[in-house]
C-alpha cells in the first residue's frame, strides 16, 4: 500500500539516523552516518519515496557502482535497504525493497605468510625485547585482529589457565565533517568478546617480557594512560618485516596464517570460527576451509 505522504529520501536519511543512533555502538553510529552523508545524499537528493519502483531510482543504483569494489557497494545497499524498510514500517509502505540486487562478492584468495616467512618472523620475535613487537607475535599466534592486540592489556592473560580474553578494540571512526576519533571500545559482535587459548611458545615470550608492568597497563605501551593505535602499529609491524627481510604483507595476513595453519592441523571450523571470533561458522567456512589445488590432487591421486 503506497502513502500519500511526500517524504524525500534526502529527509528520511536523517530520520533513520537519528533513530540509529542509541541503538547501535558508536563506530557503527559514525560508519551509518558516513555512508549516508558522503555517498547516499549526492545520489538520491532530489529522489521522493514514491519514486522508488520508476526505473530512475534503479539508474541512480546502477551509478552507485561506478568505481568501488563490490565489498563497499554491498555494504551501501544494505544501508540504503535498511533506510527503505524502516520506511515501510513507519509509512505503511510497500517499496518492494527485494528488487534492489546485492551484488555478488567473489571470494579472492587470501595472503598468507610462507612458511619460511613466518619462520623468520617468529625467531626474530623470540629474540627480541622490544614490547611493542610481541603484538605481531600475539596476532601470529592467536589470530587476533590489529585492533584487538592494540587494546590488550596485561590482565587479559591468565597465564595459570593459559588463556586470552579478547575484551576491546581500537579503532578509528569517522564523525563526519572529515574527522575522526580514536575509541578503546568492545568489538563491534558479541562474538568478538572470546578466550583464545595460548600456546606454549607465546606463553613462554610473554612470561619473559612482564617483567613488572602493572595488570591494567596496555601490553603494547606498557602505560595505563595510553593505548597503541593501529594505524601506527602498523609501522612497527611494517620495520618488523623489514628487518626479517620478508616482503610487506598486510597484518590481516597474521590472522590469515594462523587460521589456515589451525586448519591444517585439524581443528575444525567451529572451534576455529569462535577462536577467530567470527559471527558464526559460515564465515570461517567461506574464508578458510577451502582445500588447496595440492590438497585436492593429493587425495584425487589416491582414488
Amino acid at each position: 500500500m503506497k502513502s500519500n505522504l511526500k517524504i524525500k529520501l534526502y529527509e528520511l536519511f536523517d530520520e533513520w539516523l537519528n533513530y540509529k543512533r542509541t541503538k547501535v555502538k558508536e563506530s557503527t553510529y559514525f560508519n551509518y552516518s558516513f555512508v549516508v552523508n558522503e555517498c547516499l545524499k549526492k545520489y538520491f537528493k532530489n529522489v521522493d519515496l514514491d519514486d522508488i519502483e520508476n526505473s530512475s531510482f534503479y539508474r541512480i543504483i546502477e551509478e552507485l557502482k561506478e568505481n568501488i569494489s563490490r565489498k563497499t557497494l554491498r555494504d551501501r545497499i544494505s544501508i540504503l535497504k535498511s533506510i527503505l524498510r524502516y520506511a515501510e514500517r513507519k509509512y505503511d509502505m510497500d517499496l518492494k525493497i527485494d528488487l534492489i540486487d546485492m551484488p555478488v562478492i567473489y571470494n579472492k584468495e587470501i595472503e598468507v605468510l610462507t612458511e619460511r616467512e613466518k619462520n623468520r618472523i617468529t625467531n626474530y620475535l623470540l629474540n627480541t625485547n622490544n614490547i611493542r613487537e610481541v603484538g605481531i607475535l600475539i596476532s601470529l599466534y592467536t589470530g587476533l585482529r590489529i585492533g584487538e592486540v592494540c587494546a590488550l592489556k596485561w590482565k587479559n592473560i591468565d597465564f595459570n589457565k593459559k588463556i586470552l580474553d579478547v575484551e576491546k578494540t581500537v579503532q578509528r571512526i569517522y564523525m563526519g565533517e572529515k574527522k575522526t576519533k580514536v575509541v578503546f571500545s568492545e568489538p563491534k559482535t558479541i562474538k568478538s568478546i572470546r578466550k583464545v587459548p595460548i600456546a606454549e611458545t607465546l606463553l613462554k615470550k610473554l612470561r619473559e617480557i612482564k617483567c613488572d608492568y602493572s595488570e591494567n597497563s596496555f601490553i603494547l605501551t606498557g602505560t595505563e594512560e595510553r593505548f597503541m593505535e593501529p594505524i601506527t602499529y602498523r609501522f612497527t609491524y611494517k620495520k618488523c618485516l623489514k628487518n626479517c627481510n620478508v616482503f610487506y604483507k598486510k597484518f590481516h595476513c597474521l590472522r590469515h596464517t594462523f587460521a589456515t595453519r589451525c586448519i591444517r592441523a585439524g581443528m575444525d571450523a567451529k572451534s576455529l570460527s569462535e577462536v577467530l571470533g567470527h559471527n558464526n561458522v559460515d564465515v570461517t567456512l567461506s574464508i578458510y576451509v577451502h582445500s588447496s589445488y595440492k590438497i585436492k590432487k593429493k587425495y584425487i591421486d589416491k582414488i
